[in-house]
């Protein structure tokens, strides 16, 4: 112990620990030292001025890097308020689309008088969703049903035909629409005392998003953008139904003219569809009810290859 209190080392090391020591304090502002250093502050300020100077750098780094902290937590909260605030714009926008699709669509029930119409949304949106069934939220619990054999139309809110009702369950419909191989309707073109022709789907048209259309007199003249509509017949569409309108014509085979069309109802676009039920078949349905009985007829299995309504 004593050689370490003697070595020359441990002298200048302690030595060197003081006069930092006494320099630190001099620094203090109203330190005694100050009148004690003054005689060496030649020496001692700059050597005061540089532990100042790194101590105010390191206290700004440290304040630096927390500040830069806080503002990126800040930041973080400001991007999670605007990510919030824009989902609820956005959910907004689409509650007011939806009030606005809604609210036309009651245009349908002014336009077809006969009809009570359901409205109701789509429940199924798959890839193929034109080529398979569509699934919508309607049902016997909202007080509809359907008798085997028998179809409802459905349209969407611009009262452009979708397709129509196959199968009602409890709290699904389910809608053959009109790109479907097994989807018939009678036409007509949209003029006063219009040629009929028959709109059918077709498995080589449908991947194009194409009707076929036959039963064309080789009287009648078609050309690309004729309007077609429901004619009406056989009761289960109402006339007047916008169907689409003619693409091409195919005069090739007088005994056998065709043509494609393209519908109107863009299926990436439907949020809802409304089906259009008779208020006949309403009434009958009720007295039905009424009486003890089935709503409808459920013996007979509907085929969905049947023949032009």
């Amino acid at each position: 112990m004593r050689k370490l209190l003697t070595s020359k080392w441990f002298i200048v090391l302690m030595a060197v620990l003081l006069i930092l020591t006494a320099i630190i304090l001099g620094a203090l502002p109203g330190s005694p030292l100050n009148k004690v250093l003054k005689p060496v502050g030649g020496v001692a300020n700059p050597v005061q001025r540089f532990i100042k100077n790194s101590g105010d750098r390191a206290s700004d780094f440290w304040a630096a890097i927390s500040d830069g902290v806080a503002i990126r937590n800040e930041n973080e909260e400001l991007k999670a308020e605007i990510a919030e605030l824009q989902y609820q714009l956005t959910q907004n926008e689409e509650a007011s689309i939806r009030y606005e699709e809604l609210r036309d669509a009651f245009h349908i029930r002014d336009t077809f008088s006969n009809y009570d119409i359901f409205g109701a949304s789509v429940l199924s949106r798959e890839a193929d969703e034109w080529f398979s069934i569509i699934r919508i939220g309607l049902g016997t619990t909202d007080g509809i049903y359907l008798e085997s054999g028998s179809s409802y139309a459905v349209v969407d809110v611009r009262m452009n035909l979708i397709g129509r009702v196959i199968e009602i369950d409890e709290d699904v419909s389910k809608v053959l629409p009109l790109l479907h191989e097994g989807f018939v309707v009678s036409g007509k073109v949209n003029t006063v005392n219009g040629a009929s022709v028959v709109v059918s789907g077709d498995a080589a048209l449908k991947q194009e998003g194409l009707c076929l259309v036959t039963g064309i007199d080789e009287n009648t003249v078609l050309e690309p953008g004729t309007e077609i509509v429901t004619s009406g017949d056989g009761g289960l569409f109402p006339q007047g139904i916008p169907i689409g309108v003619i693409e091409t014509v195919d005069y090739s085979n007088p005994l056998n003219i065709t043509a494609t069309l393209r519908p109107y109802a863009n299926i990436d676009d439907l949020n809802d569809v409304f089906v259009m039920v008779p208020y006949s078949v309403i009434e009958e349905q009720q007295e039905n009810i009424d009486a003890g009985l089935p709503p409808v007829n459920e013996e007979a299995d509907y085929d969905e290859e049947e023949t032009v309504e």
